[in-house]
């Protein structure tokens, strides 16, 4: 694998299951997938004007995780640095339903939960080895 690095900008809304599981996906790419080759960027900080985020994002590819159909992350993107390289869509993976149902607790996430934060990640690491 080349040593291409990719932003991943991860949805930062707490009101649905869709963003707690694209945030834990994002930390296990980081973490454990792919260590060394993925930089996070923080989503209120790209929209309140940080210019690290912003700049990395216009020089380096950047995959945007939607944690429901709203998109925060991709328009925030194209709206401050250009366009994504590519979108993991959590509601296109587990369902609509799944995505926007209750939003749980770190400490109350079920096997069930782990499972699909693992489906998540091997997606946005499908995307990332498909950019080198």
């Amino acid at each position: 694998m080349a040593d291409q690095l990719v932003g991943i900008l991860a949805c930062s809304g707490e009101e649905c299951l869709g963003g707690t599981l694209s945030r834990l996906a994002t930390r296990r790419v980081m973490e454990v997938l792919r260590p060394n080759r993925a930089v996070t960027l923080c989503l209120p900080l790209y929209i309140a004007g940080g210019g690290e985020e912003r700049n990395f994002a216009k020089a380096y590819p950047v995959i945007t995780i939607e944690g429901c159909s709203k998109h925060c992350a991709t328009c925030a993107t194209e709206k401050f640095s250009g366009q994504v390289h590519d979108i993991v869509d959590v509601a296109a993976i587990l369902g609509a339903e799944v995505a926007l149902s209750k939003t749980v607790s770190g400490r109350d996430l079920t096997e069930a939960h782990q499972d699909m934060v693992k489906i998540i990640s091997r997606a946005i690491c499908a995307k990332m080895d498909a950019i080198v």
